[in-house]
C-alpha cells in the first residue's frame, strides 16, 4: 500500500499492465499538464470534471459569497479548451437542502458546457428529510436512494450514495452493495472501473465521520478489476491513497477549506486570508483515452 500525503498540486493517474501508478506534480512540474494533455487528445477519448462541495446556502466568515466561487469554478470548466463529455458534482450541492438551494444550484449546472451532468447527494443534500428533496431535483432514473451506474469510452462508472444514515455518516446500506455486485457480474475484469461517492470509501479519519464503515463490501468486488479509481468529496482537500489495484482520490471543494485530520477539534469551516481563499478551492479535470489504458487526474485550483 502507497499513502501519499497532503498535497496541493495535481496528480497524474497512470494505468498500465493492471497496476495503477500515480505521479503527484506541484505547479511547477510541467508533466503534469503533458500527462493529462496527453490523456485527453485524439478520437476514442474521454475527458469529463469532478466538481464537489459547492454548499450553495452557506453564509460565513469562511466564504461570504459561495455563489461567486461556484461560478468561477463553471467558468473554469467552461475555460478547459475542450468540452467535457461529463461532469460530476460530488456532493454537499445545498448547505441545507432546502428547495430554493436546490433549484440554484441546479440552475447554475445547466450553464456548464458539457453534454451531461451527475450528481451524488452529500450528507448536506439530506438534511432533515432523508435525501427525498435532492431525489425529486436530481433523482430522476436512478435507483433506490439514488444510485446508478453507465458505461461510456468503455469505462464503467457506478455513482453511490453513502450519506444518509448520519448517526454513522459514512454507510451504503446491504440494498446498495446487492446493486454493485449484481451491476459488476458481467464486466469483464479489464473493464476500467470509476465509482464516486460523497464520503471516501476507505477510512481516512473515521473519528470525523471521514469513512464509510460498510465500504469494505464493495471494495470486495473491485479486486478483481485491473484498473478501478475512486473519487469522492467531503473532506474539501486534495488526498489520494492507493490500495493494490484501486486509487482513492478526494477532491477539493468550492465554498472553503476543512482542516487536516486531528489538526483541529472537529471539521469545521476555516478562515484563511481572503487573498489565499482561491488556492484552496478547485475543480478536476480527467482524461481516459482507450487502448492506451492511461488515466490521467489533474486537479486545478480557482486561483
Amino acid at each position: 500500500m502507497r499513502h501519499a500525503g497532503w498535497f496541493g498540486g495535481a496528480v497524474v493517474l497512470t494505468v498500465a499492465s493492471g497496476e495503477v501508478i500515480s505521479h503527484i506534480a506541484d505547479s511547477r512540474d510541467t508533466n503534469a499538464g503533458a500527462v493529462a494533455g496527453a490523456a485527453a487528445a485524439g478520437s476514442g477519448t474521454l475527458r469529463f470534471v469532478q466538481v464537489s462541495d459547492s454548499h450553495i446556502g452557506f453564509h460565513g466568515p469562511a466564504n461570504m459569497d459561495v455563489v461567486g466561487s461556484f461560478s468561477e469554478a463553471i467558468n473554469q470548466v467552461n475555460s478547459l479548451g475542450f468540452r467535457p463529455d461529463f461532469v460530476m458534482h460530488s456532493g454537499d450541492l445545498t448547505h441545507l437542502s432546502t428547495a430554493g438551494q436546490f433549484d440554484q444550484v441546479k440552475q447554475m449546472m445547466a450553464g456548464m458546457k458539457t453534454d451531461r451532468v451527475f450528481t451524488v447527494p452529500g450528507e448536506h443534500d439530506s438534511i432533515g428529510d432523508a435525501g427525498r428533496a435532492y431525489r425529486r431535483t436530481f433523482g430522476m432514473g436512478t435507483l433506490g436512494d439514488g444510485w446508478y451506474s453507465f458505461d461510456t469510452h468503455g469505462v464503467h462508472f457506478i455513482a453511490l450514495v453513502n450519506t444518509l444514515s448520519l448517526e454513522k455518516l459514512g454507510h451504503l446500506g446491504n440494498a446498495q452493495i446487492d446493486f454493485v455486485r449484481k451491476d459488476l457480474a458481467g464486466l469483464s475484469s479489464d473493464t476500467p472501473i470509476v465509482v464516486f461517492s460523497h464520503i471516501p470509501l476507505f477510512a481516512m479519519y473515521p473519528k470525523w465521520g471521514w469513512s464509510t464503515d460498510d465500504a469494505l463490501k464493495v471494495i470486495a468486488l473491485l479486486r478483481r478489476f485491473s484498473s478501478v479509481t475512486c473519487l469522492n468529496g467531503h473532506v474539501h482537500q486534495l488526498f489520494t491513497k492507493t490500495e493494490g489495484n484501486i486509487t482513492f482520490h478526494s477532491a477539493t471543494t468550492t465554498a472553503y477549506p476543512l482542516p487536516k485530520p486531528g489538526r483541529a477539534p472537529a471539521p469545521t469551516p476555516q478562515v484563511v486570508p481572503a487573498r489565499q481563499l482561491k488556492d484552496a478551492l478547485g475543480i478536476r479535470s480527467v482524461g481516459y483515452r482507450q487502448g492506451d489504458r492511461e488515466l490521467a487526474i489533474k486537479d486545478q485550483r480557482l486561483a
